[in-house]
């Protein structure tokens, strides 16, 4: 057969992911906060859109405000026949004494702003509610309470500029995560120069800031108390111990009794291995549903969008007819066509976002009923395949779907991801359970062992498989514990033992 070259033509047909589909395609996977950022910057390059905001306070219509008129006027007639709130001056007349001495920060602050008077509808006089936030107090950056006070223990401006670099090394808890070796490199700096600034800021406050290990810091605050004796210095030098719960061991490295032994973990229990976490480290924001689940008057499930949080946008098509009659060139015309077509496409994306959500969410609901019914120990397996399959969907459109998203439902408030969970085989032949429903259980048989009868990895996964039919290896268990932090059998039973022995003494220490 020969070879020769031919032209043909093929039709074909392939799927093109536009600037815009790809947008769609971000925005499932944006939180409720990160969209009303993207709605905003849309609403000020895009002038036909605006915020479906409620109607503006000039659409009113006039025959509303004689009405509405009327009633403030009842109102006030009805209050003037007695029921009028006094102020502060009527109710201090009524004592025949000053104001300030009935209501002494009402008396300060008319001396200092008599305009500031409220009314009886708490608005201040001047036509502006004081606002809360003004009345709740923050607490002050950790970054900026250490340079104030390295402004005053450093002379030198070198020394200064070390202390800034060493403060920005600071994580939250306060501990110095930066390589002295590296920062005094970076600086041309000596390293002696570095290790004397740092040995400075080491007794600013709050004392146990710029440590860079738990023993160190707690050695920094037991200086600052004058108990840091060789003993004490023992006993941080073998804290894993402690971590343990060995204290026979520990009390053979340390050289004391139980009793003084117990006595210095008291004292270590008074101090504070996180200094940093008393100064706000940023904003916090509150976790807000995407999502409500209720249980309906005839008993199914009811799934309803938080709308609160969802932006509402609307496209201005009167002012876009307005301006495109006045456009002037062929520039500005298919600038508004553009702008129109953008706005269209965020409506649309906007729409079809809050009901892919909700088509998600009744699917978990679904398939989580007696999870939502009789709590975590009916926990499904469930994969994001098994929900695409089911609302006709791509896995990855369900992924993104579930990112970021809350669900409130009578049992709590659960992130979307949560309810997506793999499957243990049953041994008896009934159906799977889910890794988070054995999980629990696990805890459960932890919890109520007694010191006599420690469970081992081995004895947890026979009981499992005996008493709830679940097929569980011995590695699994351990996987489980250790990702709850529960320790192993071993230091549960010196912990226990420890605790009971001593009376109380040797309580669990919290792991740092």
């Amino acid at each position: 057969m020969a070879l020769s070259p031919r032209l043909e033509f093929r039709q074909a047909q392939s799927l093109t992911l536009t600037p815009q589909l790809m947008q769609s395609i971000r925005l499932l996977q944006l939180s409720h906060l990160e969209l009303n950022d993207f709605v905003d910057a849309e609403l000020l390059r895009n002038p036909l859109l605006e915020r479906e905001d409620g109607a503006e306070p000039g659409d009113a219509e006039p025959a509303e405000v004689p009405e509405r008129s009327q009633e403030i006027s009842a109102y006030e007639d009805t209050v003037d026949r007695g029921d009028r709130i006094q102020d502060a001056n009527s109710i201090a007349d009524g004592y025949d004494t000053a104001v300030e001495n009935v209501f002494p920060d009402q008396g300060a602050q008319d001396q200092l702003n008599p305009s500031s008077r409220l009314d009886r509808n708490g608005s201040s006089e001047a036509g502006e509610a004081p606002d809360i936030d003004q009345f709740i107090a923050s607490r002050p950056l950790l970054s900026e309470h250490l340079e104030n006070q390295s402004n005053m223990i450093l002379r030198t401006v070198a020394d200064r500029l070390i202390a800034r670099h060493l403060i920005d090394g600071l994580n939250e808890a306060g501990y110095l995560t930066t390589d002295l070796s590296a920062l005094a490199e970076q600086l041309g700096a000596e390293l002696a120069d570095v290790e004397a600034v740092l040995e400075a800021l080491q007794g600013c406050d709050p004392v146990g800031v710029f440590a860079r290990s738990v023993p160190e810091c707690l050695a920094i605050q037991l200086r600052e108390r004058d108990r840091l004796d060789p003993m004490m210095m023992a006993l941080l030098d073998n804290i894993g111990m402690l971590a343990e719960h060995n204290m026979a061991g520990l009390m053979r490295a340390v050289g004391c009794d139980r009793e003084d032994l117990a006595d210095m973990l008291g004292e270590i229990r008074q101090l504070d291995p996180k200094p940093g976490l008393a100064f706000d480290s940023g904003p916090v924001e509150s976790v807000v549903p995407d999502v409500f689940v209720r249980k309906g008057p005839d008993g199914a499930w009811q799934i309803e969008l938080n709308t609160e949080v969802l932006p509402r946008v609307l496209v201005n098509r009167v002012y876009y007819a307005t301006v495109t009659k006045k456009a002037r060139d062929a520039g500005e015309k298919s600038f508004l066509s553009d702008c129109l077509a953008t706005a269209n496409w965020l409506t649309k994306s906007l729409d079809q976002r809050a009901q892919t959500i909700l088509k998600v969410a009744a699917e978990i609901v679904r398939q989580q009923d007696g999870f939502l019914t009789h709590g975590i120990a009916h926990l499904k397996p469930m994969t994001l395949k098994m929900v695409a399959e089911t609302i006709d969907m791509h896995e990855s459109t369900v992924s993104r779907v579930t990112s970021n998203k809350y669900m409130a439902t009578p049992r709590g408030l659960y992130e979307m991801k949560y309810f997506f969970t793999t499957a243990i085989a049953s041994s008896d032949g009934g159906s799977d359970h889910s890794a988070e429903a054995v999980r629990h259980r696990i805890r459960q048989l932890i919890d109520a062992e007694a010191l006599s009868d420690i469970l081992s990895d081995d004895t947890i996964a026979d009981m499992l498989k005996k008493e709830q039919g679940i097929d569980v290896a011995r590695r699994t268990v351990a996987k489980y514990r250790e990702g709850m932090n529960i320790p192993s059998s071993v230091i549960r039973r010196r912990q226990k033992k420890n605790f009971e022995t001593a009376g109380g003494k040797f309580a669990p220490v919290e792991r740092i």
